[in-house]
């Protein structure tokens, strides 16, 4: 793989925090668990986790429907060995790849949903949307996407509390996601039915929820 990829809190040697970190900052647990309730898993789907990380969305929805196809994809090699490692100790079947989010190594509609945490807000405008319209791409007809990441900010003090964030991860890319854009993005992407579903205020600012079809 060639190009570079998006290291844990934008840093490789923060990597293993990270977990920590999402934990304590993010209210983590309560907002994955809302994503996952959200995206409604069934039996024998094929689920993506798009940048899957250490894998703590991946394994919470393979606990939620033991029988759908889960598979984590992320562009970090130290993750992926994390996210592998988890998957193991906690005894469950998934399927680990290592890829870029703008080109995914799957076939058109291959998955039924596609889940993403806290990714989005990484990328630049123009990898929002190439990512979209990849994610677009290998979900079947009636597929769904599901995203919980950075949100337009609730109120003044949740704006004032983003900065944080944008001064770890850049403010060129997380521009967006603050100002509420992201909906957008994935109506140009092809997107429909798109919806802000919840929000969740944080010690970071304010955390939203997507669904689209």
């Amino acid at each position: 793989m060639s190009r570079d990829y998006i290291p844990a809190l934008g840093y490789r040697w923060l990597t293993p925090a990270y977990d920590a970190a999402v934990a304590l900052t993010t209210r983590e647990r309560t907002f994955k668990r809302a994503l996952i309730e959200q995206a409604k898993l069934q039996a024998q789907e094929r689920v993506l986790d798009l940048a899957c990380g250490t894998a703590t969305l991946t394994i919470m929805a393979k606990r939620d429907e033991p029988t759908a196809e889960l598979t984590g994809i992320d562009g970090d090699p130290q993750m992926l060995k994390r996210a592998c490692r988890k998957a193991d100790q906690a005894g469950l079947r998934i399927r680990f790849d290592r890829g870029m989010s703008d080109q995914l190594p799957y076939a058109d509609g291959a998955f039924d949903k596609v889940i993403s945490s806290l990714f989005f807000h990484h990328l630049q405008r123009d990898g929002k949307l190439a990512t979209l319209t990849e994610v677009r791409r290998v979900l079947k007809e009636r597929g769904t996407l599901h995203v919980a990441d950075w949100g337009k900010a609730a109120n003044p003090l949740m704006r004032a509390a983003f900065l944080g964030i944008q001064l770890l991860d850049g403010f060129p890319n997380t521009s967006d996601n603050v100002a509420g854009r992201l909906p957008d993005f994935m109506r140009e992407a092809g997107f429909s039915r798109v919806e802000e579903t919840r929000r969740f205020s944080t010690v970071f600012g304010t955390l939203s929820l997507y669904r689209a079809a």
